[in-house]
């Protein structure tokens, strides 16, 4: 799947875009969370189970849907982009973004010479293994699409000049890790919680970015939508594979 022309102007626009988040490392959940109509697909590679191989599986299932696939590589190093996105990754997230140093960092590791130093190859899976590099050597950094997660006091004290960095596109709170880092862990409706929610959304917005986070239950899409968030996922595959079966051996031990 060529990269879409309009997917980052759409999240830059702050359109809301809901997103299917994917730990398993399954090539099989991947086709069917694209084939439900999901905006976007978040290929997990820093906390999920599957490694490289597994990657490009996934995105050849998420090419047969409309689907925008992305992948959360580990860590903020130029060798994982370059992976990611030479295997066809539409986008990378990218976790503890903590300065404007690092995100500045993050972007030149996803853009070719001159406008970063991501290691040029013609033949690889993104440009349709050379098929269409010129093209994608042209626009990719148009269109793909750079998400920095913000994660720590530090990140959410820098938010603003993480946002003013050009070509990151969305500050994505991990709710999970901030609570914690925070010394509030798991409490979403806690003061510094939702104080540091409302920095972030507040810092993407001034300069043109969207606010996205994943959450873990229904009421809290709505209030999402109030706090300015734009690029939203709930739950995960994992996670729903988890309750459903849990549930059917809860119905099973029932007298």
């Amino acid at each position: 799947m060529k990269l879409s022309p309009d997917f980052r102007a759409r999240v830059l626009a702050r359109e809301w875009l809901a997103g299917g988040w994917l730990n398993l490392g399954s090539s099989v959940t991947t086709e069917v969370a694209g084939n439900l109509g999901y905006d976007w697909l978040l290929l997990d590679h820093e906390h999920g189970p599957g490694g490289e191989d597994t990657m490009l599986a996934q995105l050849q299932a998420a090419s047969a849907t409309s689907a925008v696939p992305l992948v959360r590589i580990a860590a903020n190093e130029a060798v994982r982009y370059k992976r990611a996105l030479d295997m066809g990754a539409h986008g990378v997230m990218t976790p503890f973004i903590n300065t404007a140093a690092e995100a500045q960092a993050m972007v030149a590791a996803m853009r070719y010479p001159p406008l970063g130093f991501r290691g040029v190859a013609k033949f690889q899976r993104g440009a349709a293994f050379g098929g269409d590099f010129e093209d994608y050597y042209l626009h990719a950094h148009e269109r793909i699409l750079a998400i920095a997660q913000i994660e720590t006091p530090d990140a959410v004290a820098n938010a603003a000049a993480i946002a003013a960095v050009d070509g990151i596109d969305v500050l994505f709170v991990g709710p999970a890790d901030l609570s914690y880092n925070l010394g509030i862990r798991d409490q979403f409706d806690h003061p510094r919680f939702l104080a540091a929610v409302h920095t972030v959304v507040t810092a993407a917005h001034a300069h043109g970015k969207a606010a996205g986070i994943l959450v873990h239950a229904v009421p809290l899409v709505a209030k999402c939508r109030e706090w300015g968030f734009t690029f939203v996922a709930l739950g995960s595959d994992g996670g729903a594979v988890r309750a459903g079966m849990l549930q059917n051996l809860q119905a099973l031990r029932a007298k």
